[in-house]
């Protein structure tokens, strides 16, 4: 399977790694690993042949445990990336990039907090509190890398405000965190699906003017905490 890219799991052998079927196959004796870490060289060396993409499951979490690739070609592709690097014009160029990028950034943190803002569409004595809530949900959900369904664009971004806001409040509004849910297929949908509609009908009492403001409100407690 050389000839094939692959994406793979570590096995207890250094040579040898498990295939998404389960079946264990030998390292070829002229690859080697290339680690996590240079997103550029990890780019051009899958983009040049065949790979296995080595990753570990932690929980629901994927890491990447680096790149298997013909050593030669990593060593080829190291040095012709080096060379680029040291001319002056491949940092203006990743400086123009980093800006862009951040400039990006800045505008969709602004968008998507909007979004947010929508969705909530509370009542207007609770503008405040949608404000706060909306500006604690894009901190959290925004970042570059932070993994959320906020970075996803696979979705309208309303879509991902709504699915944002309602994660949030499962973690910071209901006892979601401490709960002990049975290991059985379904179940952890199930619970999210009751508490989705909790949240919910919380939101909806803030859509009226009427909500509670007072210092028992589940919202405002929740944003005192974070």
């Amino acid at each position: 399977m050389p000839h094939e890219s692959l994406e793979v799991r570590p096995s207890k052998n250094s040579r040898e790694v498990i295939t998404a079927e389960g079946k264990a196959l030998k390292i070829p004796d002229d690859w080697d690993l290339l680690l996590p870490g240079d997103a550029a060289l990890s780019r051009r060396i899958k983009k040049d042949g065949p790979t296995w993409t080595m990753f570990e499951m932690k929980g629901r979490k994927k890491f990447s445990r680096g790149i298997w690739a013909p050593a030669q070609r990593i060593d080829a592709l190291e040095a012709e990336l080096k060379v680029e690097r040291e001319d002056p014009s491949y940092q203006k160029k990743l400086d123009a990039g980093r800006s862009r990028r951040a400039k990006e950034q800045e505008a969709y943190v602004l968008e998507f907090h909007a979004a947010v803002c929508d969705f909530l569409a509370f009542a207007s004595a609770h503008r405040e509190l949608a404000y706060q809530m909306a500006h604690a949900i894009t901190t959290h959900a925004v970042p570059v890398g932070s993994g959320t369904v906020a970075r996803t664009q696979r979705i309208p971004i309303e879509r991902r405000a709504e699915a944002a806001v309602i994660a949030w409040m499962r973690h910071q509004t209901t006892a979601y965190d401490d709960m002990v849910i049975p290991r059985e297929k379904g179940a952890r949908r199930e619970v999210r699906r009751l508490l989705a509609s909790r949240s919910r009908s919380l939101l909806e009492r803030y859509r009226r003017a009427g909500g509670d403001m007072s210092g028992s409100c589940p919202l405002r407690k929740a944003l005192d905490r974070v």
